[in-house]
């Protein structure tokens, strides 16, 4: 058996220690996604909300991309398994993403022409409210740990935190316009505007972008 030089052992140890709080920074994801989901889509359902809905399923396609990284971070030690597994997941969440994006221009347009109007939803407002708080605070610790692992793989699952914060504010916007102003094409206005970032990661996920060049440690 090779010699394990002293020097080497702070290092895997440091290693380690971050890969736990990688992965513990995902299992934190995959809860507040999994409850940001479920109001998302129960208040949006009930207030006939595309917008909500919208965000809902953006949600649970961040809960799904979670569990793919916690994946990855378990094939830490298999550089070659680890790269085919980041291969697959993101041109899967990839295709998620279009297919979301697709639904909700069409849903948008759809209220758009029909003038649907939605109800007011105050815990939508809340979860938008909410999210606007925690998910910059999660990309910035997802980061954090990346740029100490050179994880370009955790690197990319920190945009998509900031991806979620970035609708919700624009979520938030149109349901406080809806619930304020009574402009009932404040909604599906606001999905519309969601669909094109909406797109932008889909695309990305399929060519197997995980971050802009000189964006994360290699």
């Amino acid at each position: 058996m090779k010699p394990i030089h002293p020097a080497s052992a702070p290092v895997a140890r440091d290693r380690t220690a971050l890969v736990a709080r990688g992965r513990r920074l995902e299992y934190f994801t995959i809860a507040w996604n999994g409850f940001e989901a479920a109001v998302a889509l129960i208040a949006g359902l009930l207030a006939g909300s595309i917008a909500l809905v919208g965000f809902g399923l953006d949600s649970v396609i961040e809960t799904i991309s979670a569990g793919i990284l916690l994946w990855r971070l378990r094939a830490e030690d298999d550089p070659l398994r680890r790269e085919r597994i980041e291969r697959t997941a993101h041109r899967l969440v990839g295709i998620c993403f279009l297919l979301l994006a697709t639904y909700v221009a069409a849903e948008s347009l759809r209220a758009l022409w029909t003038k649907a109007q939605p109800e007011r939803s105050i815990p939508g407002i809340l979860i938008a409210l909410a999210a606007v708080v925690v998910m910059p605070m999660l990309g910035r610790a997802k980061r954090r740990v990346a740029a100490q692992m050179g994880s370009r793989a955790l690197h990319a699952d920190s945009r998509q935190a900031d991806f979620c914060a970035y609708l919700s504010a624009i979520l938030l916007a149109g349901l406080l316009l809806h619930a304020l102003r009574g402009w009932w094409w404040a909604d599906p206005v606001a999905a519309l505007i969601m669909t094109p970032i909406i797109a932008r990661e889909g695309v990305q996920g399929l060519r197997g972008e995980g971050c802009d060049d000189g964006d994360c440690a290699h």
